[in-house]
């Protein structure tokens, strides 16, 4: 079995014991584990939960309104614009748990729950749901995972040698440039989606998300610009974008980044695999409510379709069953997470700046 490849011991935690040292026990971690949370009824649907969420997101989508309306021609605007974004980026956290079957209790059900939570947040569903499901079949596996693939940002050192041009610049920075480079996050995630939608390549219920997302998209804007003056009308949408994209990207951010990289050919059981790439982010309740339960990274990889509220308890099984069979398990604060995140980006940012290659130190970092 092959282990995983790890960036710099300044970017994840101690170095992980080899998998292949020991598989059996790893996979019967996982049987155990589960056995537990089942036995423990984590797993079991917390609609109240949800609704009481979903009720506080309304009431805060309402004083938005109405707050837009009585402020009228005012620079306070833009708090409201600010406090809108939060808002769309925690109806993305109800879309991403109603996508993994956490909120109600049938499939399809949650499905159109989904699609209809992420239209309001402006992404196309059929695409994240995707590309996320991919993301959690293999973890930080390179080929596999299309969260690492190249975008602006370079997750990978060959990506990083292979950028030219503007991207060669921003990626030789890209750890100091990573959270600026968040604020443009929300036009990208509806630009991907809209993308998405118009390609050739079959997508189910295009028509159906086409319209949710044009609708969401007359209506937003239009209340926006018919109220404010039209410069005004222009910052309020910079800022709400801005704070979508910010919000979004540091809460998903910390999960994986830093964490060891799977080579295309590792051989890693399931247990393994999700516990060593995923590092939760400890704080508790309020880290719970302002990262949506993606806190909890590594029991949700574990089990994709526990509610929120069974996560915390989740935790405690899952590290026990960790300390008694040698995987390590990470968890750090959210601004130790950042340190992490934005050093390991910037050790990759490295392979950009570096105008010699030496195959033999490329081949030794990839150990």
């Amino acid at each position: 079995m092959a282990p995983a490849s790890t960036p710099a011991p300044s970017a994840a935690a101690p170095p992980a014991r080899p998998p292949s040292a020991s598989p059996t026990p790893s996979i019967r971690a996982y049987t155990e584990v589960a056995q537990a949370v089942r036995d423990a009824g984590l797993l079991r649907r917390t609609p109240w939960f949800y609704a009481l969420v979903a009720a506080a997101i309304a009431i805060g989508y309402a004083a938005c309104g109405i707050a837009l309306v009585l402020l009228g021609d005012s620079w306070l605007q833009l708090l409201v614009a600010g406090v809108l974004g939060i808002l769309l980026t925690q109806t993305a956290f109800l879309a991403h748990e109603a996508a993994h079957r956490q909120i109600l209790g049938r499939g399809p059900a949650n499905d159109r729950l989904a699609q209809v939570l992420g239209a309001i947040a402006g992404m196309s569903y059929s695409w994240w749901d995707s590309k996320h499901s991919r993301h959690h079949a293999n973890p930080n596996r390179v080929g596999r995972d299309p969260d690492i693939d190249v975008d602006t940002i370079s997750f990978l050192e060959e990506d990083a040698a292979a950028s030219t041009g503007l991207r060669r610049l921003v990626t030789g920075r890209q750890g100091w440039l990573f959270f600026p480079l968040l604020t443009l996050e929300g036009v990208n995630l509806h630009f991907l989606g809209l993308r998405h939608l118009l390609s050739r390549e079959p997508v189910k219920d295009r028509w159906i998300e086409l319209a949710s997302l044009a609708t969401r998209f007359a209506i937003f804007p239009t209340a926006v610009f018919l109220i404010l003056p039209l410069g005004l009308a222009l910052a309020f949408t910079g800022v709400q974008l801005a704070v979508f994209g910010l919000y979004m990207g540091a809460s998903f951010a910390p999960n994986h980044k830093g964490m060891p990289v799977v080579r295309r050919d590792s051989k890693l059981d399931f247990f393994s695999k999700q516990v060593l790439t995923s590092r939760n982010v400890s704080g508790g309740w309020w880290a719970t409510v302002l990262m949506g339960g993606l806190n909890y990274q590594v029991e949700h990889h574990l089990f994709p379709s526990m509610p929120r509220p069974g996560l915390a308890k989740a935790r405690k099984i899952v590290m026990a069953h960790c300390r008694a069979t040698g995987v390590p398990y990470t968890e750090a604060t959210l601004l130790r997470s950042y340190g992490i995140v934005i050093a390991y980006l910037n050790e990759v940012g490295l392979a950009a700046r570096d105008p010699f290659e030496c195959p033999f130190l490329n081949e030794y970092r990839r150990l």
